[in-house]
């Protein structure tokens, strides 16, 4: 006999494995970040002094653009590598929690936050009048890791750790930890943005403790952008996080109120600019239960036809109470918190109509049903009702018997 041999999978299987797994939005900052760093290096391109981070460009001429083009280029491969690597667990956590779209919009606004508190203090060093220092307003600076020290800060508080493990050496208290990260990396690498990082630990706090509500929307905006045409092909795929899918206290800053709502200026202006997208639509599409994902079909109708649940009555007692009846008499709505949902129109005779005739259950799909405990005259009963999906059957067995 030949023995058991189990096979691992290969180094190919598990990084599109691992990259299946990175959410939407976190694996796209990713790609833009390595192709962007791939063209540099082909083209040779490499003072960044067009894009980089410059406070004195951005005071005197304006240039706001740096503020979003710094952090997509990185000056070398160990940069972008280490940026990256560092970004693909807090990214997919933060997604996860948040929601993709509002993911995103953090990050935009982190970056902001970041240049804002650095141009303030590289104004403050260079103008005081006791020692000025005008080398933080000509320091040029690229790389993501000012977004994602503002990220550490912000996983570290809504993971509610007491401590953290330092590259797994020895643990600190969690309140401690970006700031040794901050030392720590100073002091090993060279050319490393001191100010870059220093800022987004700041605006990381200032997120956490709240600071960010009235320019943070609530779930509706989002979910407008979600529900917008142009973004429904990337809505559509299997990495996309919907702002409502997740945690919703971990959607709003740490020290926040969850419940809270924003001043109804702020309000009235994220609902004005989500109804300025144009939408998808949903109406035909039923309220689901997320514990039992699917729609609701009308008995006796083609399979594509839905329909909503409307009462909280219970289904599966009235069906089986009034499936031995000729006359079905009032519509009759059964749902299961929002989940799949089952409608008995209003018919004089089930089976006087070919339409709304019985369908024939296989004994296949009896015998399936009881090999699982349930009874065998249930489960014909059930499987008439729910028109030979097994699975409906299932529902109305199991909510039976509960």
């Amino acid at each position: 006999m030949r023995p058991n041999i189990v096979s691992e999978a290969s180094v190919t299987t598990r990084l599109n494995q691992w990259w299946e797994g990175t959410p939407f939005i976190t694996s796209a900052v990713v790609a833009v970040c390595a192709a962007i760093y791939l063209v540099c290096l082909l083209v040779g391109y490499d003072s960044f002094a067009e894009i980089c981070f410059l406070p004195s460009a951005i005071v005197s001429q304006f240039q706001v653009y740096r503020i979003y083009t710094a952090i997509l280029f990185h000056g070398s491969f160990l940069h972008v590598f280490f940026n990256m690597l560092t970004l693909v667990p807090l990214g997919s956590e933060l997604e996860r929690i948040m929601g993709t779209v509002r993911l995103l919009y953090t990050i935009l606004l982190l970056a902001l936050s970041n240049a804002v508190f650095h141009i303030l203090i590289a104004l403050l060093v260079a103008y005081n009048p006791f020692y000025p220092y005008t080398y933080l307003m000509n320091e040029c600076a690229i790389g993501f890791s000012g977004i994602l020290f503002s990220m550490i800060v912000i996983e570290t508080s809504l993971s509610g750790v007491q401590t953290r493990s330092v590259f797994g050496l020895f643990n600190v208290p969690a309140k401690w930890y970006p700031w040794l990260l901050l030392v720590v990396f100073q002091l090993l690498m060279t050319n490393v943005s001191l100010l870059g990082h220093l800022c987004g630990i700041l605006s990381g706090f200032v997120y956490t403790y709240g600071l960010f509500n009235l320019l943070m929307p609530g779930t509706s905006f989002f979910s407008g952008i979600e529900n917008s045409t142009w973004l429904s092909p990337c809505v559509r795929r299997p990495k996309f996080i919907l702002c409502t899918g997740g945690n919703l206290s971990g959607n709003l800053p740490t020290y926040s109120n969850p419940n809270s709502t924003s001043s109804s200026v702020t309000t009235n202006l994220w609902s004005h600019l989500s109804s300025m997208m144009p939408q998808r639509d949903t109406s035909s599409q039923p309220t689901q239960d997320p514990r039992f994902p699917g729609t609701g079909r009308t008995l006796g109708a083609p399979r594509s036809e839905t329909a909503r649940g409307s009462s909280d009555s219970n289904l599966q007692t009235r069906l089986l109470d009034n499936f031995s009846s000729n006359n079905v008499s009032d519509t009759t709505a059964i749902s299961s918190g929002g989940g799949r949902a089952l409608v008995v129109n209003n018919a004089t005779d089930l089976t006087s109509s070919p339409q709304q005739q019985a369908p024939v259950v296989s004994n296949e799909d009896i015998q399936k049903l009881v090999s699982m405990g349930f009874d065998k005259t249930q489960v014909e009963v059930a499987l008439a009702a729910a028109d030979g999906d097994l699975d409906v059957a299932v529902e109305i067995l199991m909510t039976q018997q509960g």
